[in-house]
């Protein structure tokens, strides 16, 4: 539509002025030529992406745009390319097969929730997660089927992987399992991040209360929080076991988690992830997954969730 169209370019102006990251409901409503009434009643049927913080509506901007591209139709509107990024949580043998794969794809990994708000954004051609529910019954489908029912894109399965606690050689803090959390310095991840969803509801489980933790500095990477407890900053951290080996720290078991790729379908037949895939499907590749502890690819490739089809694996 071409009301969609004018939108998004004054959007777009409106961005290169160093616009702020939220919107008001008054300053949708002028980019779309809308009265404010239209846009509450967008946001009330949720046709328009938006927050709700202390009773007042709020516009990201980065998703205004995306949803402005989404709905763009006719000769003159081409989709809204993804930049080629891969987003959300950090594995480590993911990341060093996209780098080794020379595939041009670049990496932004903050957090699973992190990463599915900015695929949805369109912000990358892929994200991972590894995100269980409260029931520990599942993983990555519930987060993903309802806010990705209508979107271009595929859940596949990446790899399961042994968590567990990362402790010092010897264990010397006698670390056996989270209620042993009580007296030792705890890396936390940050907010975003699906082992700090993990780790906090592995506390409430465990009727521990997290704000009677003593957490030091957060990490953002599995590297990172591995080096804080080698380099003696930390006493524990809920990390791999594939990355305990690297650092000589010894693993306490606590679970095993499947970690996910939702890919764009667009993005999936594009040279770069084509390319990616085409390592995956290596000798080099191979070699570095069965040298790496604690992980399991029998399953890798596998579709779980395929938008518009519904799930499709177990």
């Amino acid at each position: 539509m071409a009301l969609l169209r004018d939108a998004f370019a004054r959007i777009s102006a409106t961005m290169a002025r160093h616009a702020p990251d939220y919107l008001t409901t008054k300053e949708v409503a002028d980019l779309l030529r809308l009265k404010e009434r239209r846009v509450y009643d967008l946001a009330a049927a949720g046709e328009i992406p938006c927050t709700r913080a202390v009773g007042k509506l709020l516009f990201h901007r980065v998703e205004i745009e995306a949803w402005l591209a989404e709905n763009a139709t006719g000769r003159g509107a081409a989709p809204r390319a993804r930049p080629q990024v891969l987003l959300g949580s950090h594995d480590p043998l993911l990341d060093w097969a996209v780098r080794e794969s020379g595939s041009g794809i670049a990496t932004f990994f903050d957090g699973s929730f992190d990463g599915l708000d900015r695929f949805e954004a369109g912000g990358g051609i892929a994200t991972g997660l590894h995100l269980r529910t409260v029931s520990g019954e599942e993983w990555n489908v519930p987060f993903v089927e309802e806010r990705f029912a209508h979107a271009n894109a595929v859940l596949v399965e990446w790899a399961w992987r042994d968590r567990g606690f990362l402790v010092e050689a010897g264990n010397p803090k006698g670390i056996g399992g989270v209620e042993d959390l009580a007296t030792a310095r705890v890396v936390p991840r940050q907010p975003q991040a699906g082992s700090q969803a993990l780790l906090e509801e592995l506390l409430r489980e465990a009727a521990i209360d997290p704000e009677t933790i003593d957490f030091v500095r957060p990490a953002r990477t599995e590297n990172d929080a591995a080096a804080a407890v080698a380099e003696g900053r930390a006493d524990v951290a809920l990390g791999l076991r594939s990355i305990a080996r690297q650092y000589r720290l010894e693993f306490v078991p606590v679970t095993r988690e499947r970690f996910d790729l939702l890919v764009d379908r667009a993005s999936w037949f594009e040279p770069a992830f084509q390319h990616f895939l085409a390592f995956v499907r290596s000798a080099s590749f191979r070699e570095m997954a069965e040298a790496s502890d604690g992980y399991d690819l029998g399953g890798v490739g596998q579709v779980h969730f395929n938008a518009g089809g519904g799930r499709t694996g177990p």
